[in-house]
C-alpha cells in the first residue's frame, strides 16, 4: 500500500514540479511575448491575471466534483488541459487568443488543486501537513530550474517557445502515467494535522471565525507571491539598476528560498512545530524582508531579500488547506475549492491593481502595497492561531 501510494502521489508532485514553471513562465519571458502581441509589461500582468481568472470561474465546482466523482479524473484533466496551454502560448498570433490560453491554464489549476490536496490527505492520512507541503517544494524546484532553461535558450539564440514545449511534453507523458494509478477512496475523518489521532475539538470550528481567516489567509498569501514573481525583477532594475538578466536570477533566489522553506517544513511539521504557527510565523518574517527590501537597494541585500521572500511565502496556502480540511473534514474537496477561490481572486486582482499602481506611481509603490497586504495576512493568523487553541486540546506551537 505504501508503494502504491508513493507512486500515486509522484504523480501528482510531477504535475506540481511543471506548475512551478507555469507559475513564473509568462513573466519570465515578457520581453518575447510583449514584442509578440505587441503590448507592455502591464499588458502580460493582465493575461497572468487572466489565469487567475480561469481558476475563479471554476474553483467551486471543481471542489464540487473532486467530492463527487473522486479525486483521479480531475488531476489527470488537469494535466492535459495544462499542456494545451503550454503549446498555445508561443504560437498565439493575438493577445486575445492568448487571453483564453490563460483562462485555460486557470482551469487546469483549480482542477489540478481539487484533485491533488484532498487525495495527499487520503493517501497520507497521519501526515498530510507534510504530504501537502512538498507539493510547494516541487513547485519551488521547477521555478528555480526556469530561469536557468531560458537563460540557456536565449545563450544559444534557441526561440523562447521550448521553455513551454518541454513542460507540455512531460504534461503529456504524465497523463499515461496517471491513468495506470488507484487513487484512494474518500476516508469519512482525517487525522489531527497529520497527527495519529483523531481531530479533538473542544467546541465545534465555527466557519464564519475560523473559515473566514483561513479564507483571509488562502488569499493573502498567494498575493504575496504574486506580487513577488511579477514584479520583484522590474523592482530590481528600477531601485538597484540591475541588468534584465541578472534581474530575473532573483527569481532563482526566491525559489531557492521557497524550497528550502517547504523542505524544512516537511521535517519540521506536527514532529515540532503545528501546522497553524506557521501560517502566524511566515507572514511576520515576509513583513521584516520586505521593510528591508524597501529600504536598502545594495544588490547583494536584494538577493538575500528574494531569498527570504521566497522562504516566508513557501507552502503557506497548502498548511491552509489541511488546516481547512481539519477542521471542516466533511467536505474537504468543496472547503478546498472555497480556499483556493479566495487564491483565485488574488491571481486576479494582484496582476489587475500592481499594473495599475505600476502606471500610476511606480514599481516601489507596489511593494509598500505588498506590505499592507502582509500586515492583513499576519492579523487573520493571530486571529487563527487564538481561535485554534482554543478550539483543540493539543498545543497550537512547538512540541516539546
Amino acid at each position: 500500500m505504501q508503494t502504491t501510494s508513493i507512486k500515486t502521489a509522484s504523480g501528482m508532485y510531477i504535475n506540481y514540479f511543471f506548475l512551478g514553471m507555469v507559475n513564473i513562465i509568462l513573466a519570465s519571458n515578457m520581453s518575447s511575448l510583449t514584442k509578440q502581441w505587441n503590448t507592455d509589461p502591464t499588458g502580460i500582468s493582465y493575461v497572468i491575471a487572466a489565469i487567475g481568472f480561469g481558476k475563479l470561474l471554476t474553483y467551486g465546482i471543481s471542489g464540487v466534483l473532486s467530492d463527487k466523482i473522486g479525486r483521479k479524473p480531475l488531476v489527470v484533466a488537469s494535466a492535459g488541459i495544462m499542456a494545451v496551454f503550454l503549446v498555445g502560448i508561443p504560437l498565439s498570433p493575438s493577445y486575445e487568443l492568448a487571453f483564453v490560453f490563460a483562462l485555460l491554464a486557470g482551469v487546469a489549476n483549480s482542477a489540478m488543486d481539487a484533485g491533488t490536496y484532498p487525495a495527499l490527505t487520503e493517501l497520507f492520512p497521519s501526515a498530510s501537513g507534510s504530504a501537502n507541503v512538498l507539493v510547494k517544494a516541487f513547485m519551488s524546484v521547477g521555478a528555480a530550474l526556469l530561469p536557468l532553461l531560458i537563460t540557456f535558450l536565449a545563450d544559444h539564440s534557441m526561440f523562447y517557445g521550448f521553455a513551454f514545449y518541454l513542460p507540455a511534453a512531460v504534461y503529456l507523458l504524465n497523463i499515461i502515467y496517471l491513468s495506470t494509478l488507484s487513487f484512494p477512496k474518500k476516508h469519512k475523518k482525517p487525522t489531527n494535522s497529520g497527527q495519529q489521532e483523531s481531530p479533538v475539538f473542544l467546541s465545534e470550528p465555527v466557519f464564519q471565525k475560523e473559515g473566514t481567516a483561513l479564507i483571509i489567509i488562502g488569499f493573502t498569501s498567494t498575493a504575496l507571491f504574486t506580487v513577488s514573481q511579477i514584479w520583484l525583477p522590474s523592482y530590481a532594475q528600477k531601485a538597484a539598476g540591475l541588468a534584465e538578466s541578472a534581474s530575473v536570477q532573483l527569481l532563482s533566489y526566491y525559489s531557492i528560498g521557497s524550497l528550502a522553506s517547504v523542505l524544512l517544513l516537511a521535517v519540521l511539521l506536527n514532529r515540532w512545530v503545528k501546522p497553524v504557527l506557521i501560517t502566524l510565523l511566515y507572514p511576520i518574517i515576509t513583513l521584516c524582508t520586505l521593510a528591508v527590501m524597501l529600504t536598502v537597494h545594495i544588490p547583494v541585500v536584494l538577493d538575500i531579500t528574494a531569498f527570504f521572500l521566497g522562504f516566508s511565502t513557501a507552502g503557506v496556502f497548502q498548511i491552509t488547506i489541511t488546516l481547512m480540511t481539519e477542521l471542516f473534514w466533511k467536505r474537504k474537496g468543496t472547503v478546498t475549492g472555497i480556499v483556493a477561490t479566495a487564491s483565485s481572486l488574488a491571481s486576479i486582482l494582484l496582476p489587475i491593481a500592481t499594473g495599475l499602481i505600476a502606471k500610476a506611481g511606480g514599481i516601489a509603490h507596489i511593494f509598500i502595497f505588498d506590505f499592507g497586504i502582509a500586515v492583513i495576512g499576519t492579523a487573520a493568523a493571530a486571529f487563527l492561531y487564538y481561535r485554534y487553541k482554543k478550539l483543540t486540546a493539543v498545543q497550537a506551537d512547538v512540541t516539546l
